[in-house]
């Protein structure tokens, strides 16, 4: 049962936003500090990706561990009220995060996803953006990124 009322719930629910939120913002500030740029939401691909990075043909999406289901995260919990509504909603949420990403990889594009619970260690979340990346070029080799030395090797070499 819930413990908040409809028109509580209802307005709870209207504040959450699917563009710019905290998680999204930390990313693309950790980007920017490395010295990438990057457009966002771009409507002329597939799903809106929150994050692209054309330069790499890259895009990255920051998922909020509840609403696309992170597996085995302490955030992507069921509430217990309107179970099978949740379920519905979570399904069909997994299903068009995997349609998106079959579609932009199906036109060359790498996918990224940064998921929210990620964030609480930054320094993992720059080396998996380097990682990930840089494997399309090769172009922070040796520099320093967001106050710490890149962990990766020359590909090139």
């Amino acid at each position: 049962m819930d413990k908040i009322t409809p028109e509580r719930r209802s307005w709870n629910m209207g504040r959450i936003h699917s563009a710019n939120t905290k998680p999204e913002l930390t990313v693309r500030s950790l980007l920017h500090r490395m010295g990438y740029r990057f457009r966002l939401h771009r409507k002329d691909l597939p799903g809106k990706p929150d994050i692209v990075l054309p330069k790499y043909k890259t895009v990255v999406f920051v998922h909020g561990c509840f609403w696309h289901r992170h597996a085995d995260c302490q955030y992507a919990y069921t509430p217990k009220s309107r179970v099978d509504f949740w379920e519905t909603k979570f399904q069909k949420n997994i299903e068009r995060d995997e349609k998106t990403r079959t579609a932009l990889e199906s036109i060359g594009w790498k996918v990224l996803v940064i998921w929210e619970c990620e964030l609480s260690n930054i320094e993992s979340v720059a080396d998996k953006l380097v990682k990930n990346i840089c494997n399309r070029r090769n172009k922070t080799n040796g520099q320093r990124l967001y106050g710490f030395q890149a962990s990766r090797k020359n590909s090139s070499s």
